[in-house]
């Protein structure tokens, strides 16, 4: 199932995308708390603006360096853990909303990768339930300074900027993650192609060593970690990242 958040006239609603009619079915309320109500409304897609499917009540967690690829165009090797860090809910945009290139840095990049969306409270998951608290995934792209990255020794900063969060544009609740691939490109030519299988550190993996540090909350996003191939993004660029079944966020690039 395939849920999506969007605007429509004055309101913003949640919806479920039936994709034979393309059409939204409207729910009641939010179904990650309140389930799948539907109100008897239905919107056509073509005249709904999809924004980012959630935000997270408390905080975006990240995995660095978890495509052994990567690790390596980064200069070094995989982590033997996963290595975190957060990005703050200001960051979120969605669909067709801008990233902004902050002044501070002259070089901003791209990272497409697979997001989990924290479905219930988790404190110190186990593996084998670790997917007991996941409500879905979507797409991501982790927008980096990368000379802020390494001027400062560590990633808030480069990280954390409003707009370097592109979330979108549905949260499915059944992705094939075996099968999954994700690919980026930058104006039509592509960057970054890997399998979702291909991470160091698997998903239940991540939950589970993320859940024995903070406690997880309902609305809180995992970003997974990006394949090889990032690089930089100027002004009137346009970045999409696609994941097999989930679809493609695109997202405009801007000066402040």
């Amino acid at each position: 199932m395939k849920v999506a958040r969007f605007s429509h006239g004055e309101s913003i609603s949640f919806g479920i995308v039936d994709e034979e009619e393309h059409e939204l079915v409207v729910l009641k309320a939010d179904p990650m708390f309140a389930g799948y109500d539907p109100t008897g409304e239905r919107v056509p897609l073509a005249e709904a603006k999809l924004l980012a499917p959630v935000i997270p009540r408390s905080k975006v967690v990240a995995v660095g360096k978890n495509y052994h690829d990567h690790a390596a165009e980064m200069g070094g090797e995989a982590p033997a853990e996963p290595l975190l860090f957060l990005k703050p809910n200001t960051a979120v945009i969605g669909p067709g909303d801008s990233i902004v290139l902050p002044p501070e840095s002259s070089q901003v990049e791209f990272e497409g990768e697979l997001a989990v969306v924290i479905g219930r409270i988790a404190r110190r998951v186990s593996e084998a339930d670790a997917a007991s608290v996941v409500f879905g995934y979507t797409i991501a792209n982790d927008v980096t300074a990368r000379d802020l990255q390494r001027s400062d020794g560590q990633w808030t900063r480069a990280k954390g900027f409003d707009t370097f969060c592109p979330l979108g544009p549905v949260i499915d609740t059944d992705l094939d993650l075996e099968r999954g691939t994700i690919e980026t490109s930058v104006n039509g030519e592509r960057r970054q192609e890997a399998r979702l299988a291909d991470m160091v550190h698997s998903i239940s993996a991540i939950i589970a060593y993320a859940s024995n540090v903070f406690t997880l909350l309902p609305g809180d996003v995992i970003l997974t970690g990006t394949p090889a191939g990032v690089g930089p993004i100027t002004t009137g660029d346009t970045v999409e990242v696609s994941i097999s079944g989930l679809g493609s966020l695109a997202n405009p690039v801007r000066s402040a």
